[in-house]
């Protein structure tokens, strides 16, 4: 069907080009219904049968929005988003797959808009909520606003849930001229106002899983913890090697260690150790089923959803100290200009000499503490050489062109009950940067090894930005007294990296930051090597956490399968690996962007709750952006609130949107990013997410 001459045929007219006979007829109608369902074909209203984009029709998921109009998310090339009016909804919600006719294509101005023709999957059929009663039935509000329609729940099907409670509904009977959808409730989950209320809906709401099933958890209990003599004999024992684990103070899977040796020619060493977690989660098992199912592991702001039951990521699988441990090692000899000259990817064997946190490796490279040095007198060398390595490593990056987003970030601290008491900033120290450009350079070459050994492989990418966006983001900058050298269809990530220098200081630097990233498309998994336009990376892979992520463990595989293999894969075996490997990526992308959202979700909770206690109480803070309906105004602690437009009633002011700036009419008095100004809590929407303020009075800056 995606070949050039191809016309839509009618089925017998398929069976008959590709050879089918009448008793096969049962199974291959089977396989077109599956393929129409799953978006790859569409069979028209003669029922003709082809590919949706050569039929004027596209595939893709909605997001829908609260006010009853949608976007179809494609895969298109052409056309990556499509509006639909709510009128042209045709029933569909919030997450479905659905086929889309385009009615008119995509201007400067606007976007591509259509109409939804055909409902193909849908995707939330378990909604979390809040349950409004009355007499005799109640209503489902759904949390997620862009599920934009309450679901009716008949009066037996309550659980006898209280009003205002949270509970989980599952969807009964869809939408039809005009009706509303129609459930029952599955799971009360309780008072919002209890912190383990809110947090298990933001569980369920993501389909994020808080407990492994009791086969899981068997095989993993019965997993060994110690490694046998024979284990050992099979790989390269580098326990005589002097090596260390960097991880937060809080950290129990430790799953990424690291050495460093000085060679001759002013050459080093670098060894990065992975946990061979691969050894202990059988292709195949229960185990690795739930791994699969789950993808990645979820920190939420109160708790760790983990991706492997903790018997064995905190424990035969952690890089404890003094211990010893299999692993996949990645031995690399780099020279003075950060390039790697040789490198060695073998099993090993290791023992790590001491569990180091990043802010005391980080107090001896940069303050020299004296304390620590002594406490870590045979390590300290290897702290500064590896500083030494780093910058050699982060300078080649930024050489190349690599895009490095240094936003400030903060950590909500909570009391033993789950409420926030404090907002701190996260500092990214010198021991964080070392670790984080070891892991990098690893991923690397490890991509590259596996990228010319034509090996089907699963790479980490990140594609080149969309034209029209740069040359959106373009006009942005240009209002600020920026602009983007060369032309905007093909951006090098160097130019990016030195607007992002060029505005480091200054006080619209966070806003461009911001609209950068927004402007640059999401990384995700795929098995084609499209290179890694943010790290200006031709080969990159996700490959030293194997404990939290199902990609990398998908790798380890892959290496070990390689170094144990005698003889060459068959072509058509290669394809096959390639696609399994394929809907390991796609799911593994889709995981990640849930475990993204529901972490989002989590933080901003506890920052509204921590806010909610401070009704009334005065900030400074800055203008982090400027819109027609008001101001955003960022506090010291990192938490973003709202100035409604109509709440501004000393002057009318009017809007600037190509500067981005509120001038009031009579006082002339100007609002705009990075200004600081005075506000006050005026209240805060916990189900919303929202804080709310007024302004008091201009800072004094």
């Amino acid at each position: 069907m995606k070949e050039q001459a191809y016309r839509p045929l009618l089925l017998d007219e398929l069976m008959n080009e590709l050879d089918i006979d009448n008793e096969q007829k049962k199974m291959f109608k089977q396989i077109l219904d599956e393929m129409e369902k799953d978006g790859q074909i569409m069979r028209n209203r003669h029922q003709r049968y082809g590919i949706p984009e050569k039929m004027g029709y596209m595939t893709g998921t909605l997001i829908g929005h609260w006010k009853g109009y949608g976007f179809v998310d494609s895969e298109h090339p052409e056309i990556s988003s499509v509006y639909i009016p709510p009128n042209m909804m045709k029933g569909a919600l919030h997450q479905d797959f659905v086929l889309v006719k385009v009615r008119y294509e995509p201007t400067e101005e606007y976007k591509a808009e259509g109409e939804i023709v055909r409902i193909l999957r849908r995707g939330m059929v378990e909604v979390v909520g809040t349950y409004e009663k009355s007499k005799k039935h109640g209503f489902c509000v759904p949390d997620d606003q862009r599920f934009h329609a309450d679901i009716f729940i008949p009066g037996k099907q309550n659980l006898k849930a209280s009003n205002g409670h949270k509970i989980v509904c599952k969807i009964t009977s869809w939408p039809e001229n005009r009706r509303n959808p129609e459930g029952k409730i599955i799971e009360v989950l309780g008072d919002p106002r209890q912190p383990e209320t809110d947090m298990k809906a933001i569980i369920k709401k993501h389909q994020l899983s808080e407990v492994f099933p009791k086969k899981v958890l068997k095989e993993a209990e019965s997993t060994p913890q110690t490694i046998t003599d024979k284990e050992i004999e099979q790989r390269r024992d580098l326990r005589n090697l002097r090596m260390f684990t960097i991880d937060g103070a809080d950290a129990k899977d430790l799953d990424d260690a690291v050495s460093i040796e000085k060679l001759k020619g002013d050459m080093y060493r670098l060894g990065v150790h992975i946990a061979d977690v691969s050894q202990y989660v059988r292709s195949g098992s229960s185990l690795d089923k739930e791994a699969h199912k789950r993808a990645t592991s979820v920190y939420l702001v109160d708790r760790v959803l983990p991706m492997l039951p903790p018997q064995l990521s905190n424990g035969i699988c952690s890089l404890n100290p003094q211990v010893d441990r299999l692993a996949l090692s990645v031995l690399m000899d780099i020279n003075q200009e950060g390039k790697v000259i040789h490198h060695d990817i073998v099993e090993s064997v290791i023992r790590t000499d001491a569990r180091m946190v990043y802010d005391d490796v980080s107090d001896i490279v940069e303050n020299k503490d004296e304390t620590l040095m002594e406490k870590y007198r045979e390590l300290t060398e290897d702290f500064f050489t590896m500083k030494d390595l780093s910058l050699i490593l982060r300078s080649k990056r930024e050489e190349r062109g690599a895009i490095d987003f240094d936003f400030p970030e903060s950590k909500v601290v909570l009391d033993d009950k789950g409420y926030p008491v404090d907002i701190v900033p996260e500092e990214r120290r010198t021991a964080n940067r070392m670790i984080e450009e070891f892991m990098l350079v690893c991923n690397e070459t490890v991509a590259e090894h596996f990228y010319w050994l034509k090996h089907p492989f699963i790479y980490r990418v990140h594609e080149d930005p969309d034209p029209e966006k740069m040359m959106r983001f373009n006009q942005f900058i240009f209002h600020f007294g920026y602009t983007l050298k060369g032309k905007q269809s093909e951006v090098h990530p160097k130019t990016l990296q030195l607007l992002l220098k060029e505005v480091e200081d200054k006080k619209e630097g966070k806003v461009i930051n911001t609209m950068m990233l927004r402007s640059l498309k999401k990384a995700r998994y795929t098995t084609d090597p499209l290179g890694h336009y943010g790290l200006a990376a031709s080969y990159y892979s996700h490959f030293t956490s194997p404990i939290r992520r199902y990609p990398d463990l998908a790798i380890h595989r892959i290496i070990k399968n390689h170094l144990n293999s005698k003889k060459q894969i068959e072509e058509s075996e290669d394809q096959k690996i390639t696609s399994r490997l394929e809907e390991t990526a796609r799911h593994a992308s889709e995981m990640e962007r849930s475990a993204e959202e529901a972490e989002r979700e989590s933080v901003d909770l506890k920052k509204a709750i921590f806010m909610s206690e401070r009704i009334g109480q005065e900030f400074y803070g800055l203008i982090s952006s400027v819109t027609s309906f008001g101001i955003f105004i960022e506090l010291e602690n990192s938490v973003e609130g709202l100035v409604r437009l109509s709440d501004m009633d000393d002057d009318y002011y009017q809007y600037d949107p190509d500067h981005l700036k509120l001038t009031g009419e009579r006082t002339k008095k100007t609002y705009t990013i990075g200004d600081e100004v005075k506000v006050r809590i005026d209240d805060v929407n916990l189900m919303q997410r929202e804080i709310n303020f007024s302004l008091i009075e201009e800072g004094l800056m």
